[in-house]
């Protein structure tokens, strides 16, 4: 049995009462249409479950209405936040949403742009490492080619951007720390290639200094910004007579690793030792105990980042730069340091 009959363009000019050309420009988002008549269209077009062609409107404009999303970052958590949020932009939009992972930003900078237009995109949405690498910028910025940045920590000028202030919520994470009386606090850094990782380390190392208490170097421990460089990181720390009282971990991810390194050791969390981390993604609820962290708004940067992208396709106004809050989200992880016997 054959399914039911696609709708057409012709069937929303007949259901709304207007001519095929009236509907196409609704459609394209053309100026100088009567709201009435957009109305009437809008309506037919839900009514009929009408699906437009864009690889059709594509070859009529020159244009892919394909959006692209580039990241490089190991954490699944993360990359799940990122692409709910620009795929929630761009429901009931003519735009598609191509993801481009990379293995490694170095690799491709300077090819980025031949990257992007073999994918025939029309814009790109640059995640860290890539929103903050220059030479990418650079390229694209001369070229011309639409591109918006998600949490780029350095050259505020290229390009629109939405961030956090990786500073200050890393600061605001360590004070946390010291309020619970914690003096011997740990860190796991992750990516040095992510400029997140170096803003984070300032607001550690800033929060440490206003305290007065003098960083220790030897409770600072690489990660990558993934669960296993977590587990391997805070069994470094975990594993001495000297260890810290408390550790930061850079993103929950490897939060979660130095957790289990800590359940490994025998060592109790939050009794033992506390363990904090970053972001607020999936991990920390489900790891136990759940993790304090910090709420980093992704879902939010990368949904602002794409409304940016297709309002300069659109030629439509918007922002230079969203700045959205970060918070500080208290669970089962970290407690008061335990008192010397």
């Amino acid at each position: 049995m054959s399914g039911k009959k696609r709708a057409t363009i012709v069937d929303v000019a007949s259901a709304a009462g207007v001519s095929i050309k009236t509907v196409s420009r609704v459609l394209n988002n053309e100026p100088h249409v009567r709201k009435e008549l957009q109305d009437k269209v809008r309506r037919a077009t839900k009514s009929l479950n009408y699906q437009p062609n864009v690889v059709a409107q594509g070859l009529v404009g020159r244009r892919s209405y394909l959006l692209g999303l580039v990241y490089e970052n190991p954490s699944p958590n993360y990359v799940v936040e990122l692409q709910h949020g620009a795929l929630d932009r761009l429901h009931g939009e003519r735009y598609r949403l191509v993801v481009l992972p990379v293995e490694s930003v170095a690799d491709v900078a300077g090819n980025m742009l031949a990257l992007l237009r073999s994918a025939a995109l029309d814009g790109v949405v640059l995640t860290p490492p890539a929103s903050d690498h220059p030479k990418i910028l650079e390229e694209l910025r001369e070229s011309g080619f639409p591109f918006t940045r998600v949490a780029p920590t350095r050259f505020p000028d290229i390009g629109p951007s939405t961030t956090t202030d990786d500073v200050e919520a890393a600061c605001a994470m360590t004070r946390y720390l010291i309020e619970l009386g914690h003096r011997d606090i740990g860190l796991i850094k992750g990516d040095p290639t992510h400029s997140a990782s170096e803003a984070r380390l300032f607001g550690f190392s800033k929060a440490l200094g206003e305290a007065g208490i003098p960083p220790r170097l030897d409770l600072i421990e690489q990660g990558m910004f993934t669960y296993d460089s977590g587990v391997e990181a805070g069994r470094r720390l975990l594993d001495r007579k000297d260890r810290p009282t408390a550790i930061f971990a850079q993103n929950d991810d490897m939060a979660g690793g130095a957790i289990m390194a800590a359940h490994d050791l025998g060592i109790d969390v939050p009794g033992d030792v506390s363990i904090v981390g970053f972001d607020d993604s999936q991990i920390a609820k489900v790891t136990w105990p759940r993790i304090t962290t910090i709420h980093q708004p992704v879902y939010d940067m990368a949904r602002s980042a794409t409304d940016m992208l297709v309002a300069m396709l659109d030629k439509k106004p918007y922002l230079p730069m969203v700045e959205h809050p970060f918070e500080l989200i208290v669970r089962q992880s970290a407690g008061p340091r335990r008192a010397e016997p």
